[in-house]
């Protein structure tokens, strides 16, 4: 059973007895249906409806914990704290460094991821440092997986939910009411204006690095994201992409011939043409 240290991540604890409306009024994630033992992603979005911060959010007895990448803490305590007003919450990082992750078991402590989940892969989210396998092994099946990574697959203040599968992963809500952004997502939802998604990339021999142009038909779509080996992810215009398949036009990173494919956990599909994306 793979279980590999995080220590990049780091947590915060949001507790009070206003904590769960304060979060639900402002964060993408509907709080209502989290089970006690399930960790779900989330973000605070800027009002034109990007990514300002992500995280996991899970229960934590009355109150709830933040999983962030630790490089956002600070920022995001202060946000959180700007929008506290008369809240009854309180907002303080813990002492605890880092989270592990833990998969293959079907069961065990902390919290069930709900990414990996709709892959099929019981991974587990557990805080503090557990486990000493190489972070490798949970990067390649974060990548088999589909769960992207800020930082490397996006960057924070330029992707929208939609780009990185938040509207299929129950990161992001449609039900719950207003929030932060919520006017812009609600809207791309409703039109079905989402062209940009995460994608499964794949070649016949190593791919090149993080950044590398994806070129379809000779026109940009996209860049390279994770990579590990032959296997990676990409955010590309999935329009442009159906397109190049439906025509057979090469799909290419640094002349290295691509395959690329949603996740099936998604339910999305190509468009067969640029046509069909905007009907």
């Amino acid at each position: 059973m793979p279980s590999v240290f995080l220590h990049d991540r780091s947590l915060l604890r949001i507790t009070g007895p206003d904590a769960e409306p304060f979060l639900q009024n402002l964060v993408t994630t509907d709080l209502g249906g989290l089970a006690a033992d399930e960790a779900r992603p989330g973000a605070l979005l800027t009002p034109q409806g990007k990514i300002l911060f992500d995280f996991m959010i899970w229960r934590d007895g009355v109150g709830f914990v933040l999983e962030t990448e630790a490089s956002q803490t600070e920022a995001l305590v202060k946000r959180l704290t700007m929008y506290r007003l008369r809240a009854a919450v309180e907002i303080a990082p813990t002492d605890v460094e880092g989270v592990t992750v833990s998969w293959n078991d079907g069961a065990g402590d902390g919290y069930l991821d709900s990414r990996f989940a709709k892959a099929g892969v019981p991974l587990r989210r557990i805080p503090g440092a557990h486990g000493n396998d190489p972070a490798a092994l949970y990067h390649e099946a974060r990548i088999a997986a589909g769960v992207p990574l800020s930082g490397t697959d996006f960057a924070l203040q330029d992707a929208f939910p939609h780009d990185v599968l938040m509207d299929q992963n129950g990161g992001l809500s449609f039900r719950k009411g207003c929030y932060v952004g919520q006017e812009v997502v609600s809207r791309m939802q409703h039109r079905g204006t989402a062209r940009r998604r995460l994608v499964l990339v794949s070649a016949e021999i190593d791919l090149p690095a993080t950044g590398t142009p994806i070129l379809a038909g000779g026109k940009p779509i996209g860049a390279l994201g994770s990579v590990a080996g032959k296997h990676g992810l990409a955010i590309v215009r999935i329009d442009r992409a159906g397109a190049a398949m439906a025509e057979a036009l090469p799909i290419l990173a640094d002349e290295t011939a691509l395959v690329l494919a949603l996740p099936a956990w998604s339910g999305l599909s190509f468009p067969a043409t640029a046509d069909e994306a905007t009907a």
